[in-house]
């Protein structure tokens, strides 16, 4: 029962954990424009637009580049990326992406 209710509580407590700062991200992001756009909007079809993901799943995707999670495609790019960003630094990329409009 102790078990349970500690994951519960932890459950709870991740989207508090994956929450950042949506106009540090914003500045942060310049990296970011030459693939997935100004707005979050790639031109290019082989980058994914990041305008409007959920800032959990995007949160989870850079730290899965981090720690070498995810191959393929541009991951060898991502992780390079990625490389320099402390935990903040992802979860304000993530709120400010999330926040912005598909």
């Amino acid at each position: 029962m102790k078990r349970l209710l500690a994951t519960l509580l932890m459950a709870a407590a991740l989207p508090a954990l994956a929450e950042g700062d949506v106009k540090a991200g914003a500045q942060k992001s310049a990296a970011c424009m030459a693939c997935h756009g100004a707005e979050g909007k790639s031109t290019v079809p082989l980058y994914p637009n990041l305008a409007g993901q959920n800032a959990a799943y995007l949160n989870h995707a850079l730290q899965a580049y981090k720690k070498g999670e995810r191959s393929g495609g541009q991951a060898e790019v991502m992780k390079a990326f990625v490389a320099g960003l402390g935990d903040g630094d992802m979860a304000d990329l993530s709120a400010y992406y999330a926040s912005l409009k598909p």
